[in-house]
């Protein structure tokens, strides 16, 4: 079984059409060492490739403003979440450096990529805010967003 770059589960070298059943080898999907990604039953435990991240974030709910507002993820399996403490948002970029690379965490240390048309949303909500930086106590303009009262920087 493979995931693919684009969130696409495959088996046998073809793409797995039905959403429940996409939902059902997610709902068992563990990773192991940081990078070893297995379907576990109570009987078996099978090995699959995960390209990039095991989840596309495909949707975006925004409730509340300022330090009060609270963003909310929805997977390409219907997982729902919100954006806090247990769920951060991260902002790296692709190997070449050249693409932002966005992630949250969906559970259980599995990222889900958040997809481009959900980026481009959560960078319209994007504001500047005063953070102290804890090695010279000066304050420092940082970009990011507010979800459930923790600001989430960018970069």
């Amino acid at each position: 079984m493979l995931v693919s770059k684009d969130g696409v589960w495959h088996h046998d070298g073809k793409p797995i059409r039905r959403p429940a059943m996409v939902r059902l080898f997610a709902s068992i999907l563990t990773l192991e060492n940081g990078s070893d990604y297995f379907l576990v039953t109570p009987v078996e435990k099978v090995g699959i490739k995960v390209e990039d991240c095991p989840f596309l974030i495909t949707e975006m709910d925004v409730s509340g403003a300022g330090s009060d507002q609270v963003i909310e993820f929805t997977t390409n399996t219907d997982e729902r979440f919100q954006i806090n403490h247990d769920h951060p948002i991260a902002l790296n970029s692709t190997d070449s450096g050249a693409e932002p690379h966005p992630t949250a965490h969906v559970r259980s240390g599995l990222m889900g990529l958040i997809s481009r048309p959900v980026f481009y949303r959560l960078v319209e909500l994007a504001i500047e805010v005063d953070v102290t930086v804890e090695a010279d106590g000066k304050p420092e303009s940082q970009l990011g967003v507010w979800s459930s009262g923790q600001f989430f920087k960018f970069g």
